[in-house]
C-alpha cells in the first residue's frame, strides 16, 4: 500500500492508501508519478465548483511520469521513459475522434477529473496512446506540458496571421500558456489584459510582453487598447479568464472580422451585444477545449529547443504529504502563485 491523496468531499482532503497496480494489459502502461502541477481545474474540484467531478476521487492530470513497464503491443514508449500525460481519454471509434477531434469526443473522460488521477505514490495504469515521451526534459517540465497544450490549442483556434494583433485576457496559467506561443510569432502584435498590475509586470519581465493593459472598471482600458492598435482593436481575442462577465464583454475588444476564442470555462450563462458589436463587426466566436495529441509532441520539441523556459512558471512547490494541510492556500489569489508543483516521488 502507498500514500495517495483523495478529494473526499468539497474542501475535504484525506490521505489514503492505494495498492500498486498489477502488470499492464495490452495497450496499457504501468507508470509512476514524479510531479503534478496544480491547475484551476484542481482548485475548482477541491472547492466543489467543477461540474464533472464526483467524490471521492484522487486528482491529478498535469503529470510528469516514469514508465515502469509496458503491455503487449505497446511501441510508442518503453520502460524507463520520462513522459507527459495527455489526460483526455477519448473513444477512438466515435465519429468525432474519427474526424481527428480527439480533444472533444462526446464521451471523453479526463484522468484526474472524470476518473482516478495521478496524485499517488503507487504505480498505476494509463493507456499507452496517451503518453508522450520527453526524455530530455525534467519531470517538472513534463508536468507543465498539459497546461501549455491548452494555450497552444487556443492559439491554433484563433489562427493569428502575420501583421495581426492578438489580445489575451487573463494572465493566469492558461493566459500565460497562450502568451508563450504567441511570443514565438515575431510578426504578430501581442497584448495582454488583466485586472492585476503585478501579473502584467510578470508578463513584461519574464515573457517579454511589454504591451499590457490593466482592466479598470471606469472603462479606460478600452481607450488604452485603441491607443495600442491605432483604433483598430484586436484581430484575435483569447479570453482565458473563466469569468462570465469578461466572456460577455470581450467582444468589445475585437475589431471588424475579428475572432473571439473562449479558452476559459464558466458554468454560468453568457450574454453579449449582438447587433451593435458581434453582427456589425462580423465577428467569429470559437470554443477551445483541451488539446490535440500532436500538440503535446510539438510542445515537448519547443521546450527541448529552449524556446520556453518553464522555470519562471513554478513559483511554489510542496511535497505530496503536505497536500492535506497546504492545498487550500492555493485557492487564495493573494498568494500570487503562478504554478505550484507537487513532488510525488523523487
Amino acid at each position: 500500500m502507498s500514500y495517495a491523496i483523495e478529494f473526499t468531499n468539497p474542501k475535504e482532503i484525506n490521505a489514503i492508501d492505494l495498492e500498486d497496480a498489477s502488470a499492464p494489459g495490452p495497450g496499457e502502461v504501468l507508470v509512476r508519478t514524479h510531479r503534478m502541477g496544480i491547475c484551476g481545474t484542481d482548485l475548482s474540484c477541491y472547492l466543489g465548483k467543477f461540474p464533472f467531478f464526483s467524490y471521492p476521487r484522487t486528482p491529478g492530470h498535469e503529470l510528469g511520469l516514469e514508465v515502469i513497464a509496458v503491455g503487449e503491443d505497446v511501441t510508442n514508449v518503453k520502460a524507463g521513459d520520462k513522459c507527459s500525460l495527455e489526460p483526455y481519454v477519448n473513444d477512438p471509434d466515435s465519429r468525432t475522434s474519427q474526424k481527428g477531434s480527439f480533444n472533444c469526443c462526446p464521451g471523453v473522460q479526463v484522468i484526474g477529473v472524470h476518473g482516478p488521477g495521478g496524485l499517488r505514490k503507487a504505480n498505476w495504469i494509463v493507456p499507452a496512446r496517451k503518453l508522450h515521451p520527453g526524455n530530455n526534459l525534467s519531470y517538472d517540465e513534463l508536468a507543465l506540458v498539459e497546461t501549455l497544450a491548452i494555450g497552444y490549442h487556443a492559439v491554433q483556434r484563433g489562427n493569428p496571421q502575420p501583421g495581426e494583433t492578438v489580445l489575451v485576457i487573463g494572465a493566469g496559467p492558461i493566459g500565460l500558456s497562450c502568451l508563450e506561443f504567441l511570443k514565438l510569432m515575431p510578426d504578430v502584435n501581442v497584448i495582454v489584459m488583466d485586472m492585476v498590475q503585478s501579473r502584467l509586470d510578470f508578463c513584461a519581465d519574464n515573457l517579454g510582453i511589454k504591451n499590457g493593459v490593466q482592466f479598470n472598471r471606469d472603462g479606460s482600458h478600452l481607450a488604452k487598447l485603441e491607443e495600442l492598435t491605432d483604433g483598430n482593436l484586436a484581430d484575435v481575442v483569447i479570453d482565458a479568464t473563466g469569468s462570465n462577465k469578461s466572456m460577455s464583454t470581450c467582444f468589445d475588444f475585437g475589431g471588424f472580422t475579428s475572432r473571439i476564442v473562449y479558452v476559459g470555462i464558466t458554468t454560468l450563462e453568457l450574454t453579449f451585444p449582438h447587433a451593435p458589436v458581434f453582427h456589425r463587426r462580423e465577428q467569429t466566436l470559437l470554443a477551445s477545449r483541451n488539446a490535440l495529441p500532436a500538440d503535446f509532441g510539438e510542445i515537448i520539441k519547443i521546450i527541448e529547443a529552449g524556446d520556453i523556459d518553464t522555470k519562471v512558471w513554478i513559483t511554489h512547490r510542496l511535497d505530496i504529504e503536505e497536500v492535506p494541510t497546504e492545498f487550500d492556500k492555493f485557492t487564495d489569489p493573494a498568494l500570487g502563485a503562478i504554478k505550484a508543483v507537487i513532488n510525488v516521488n523523487d
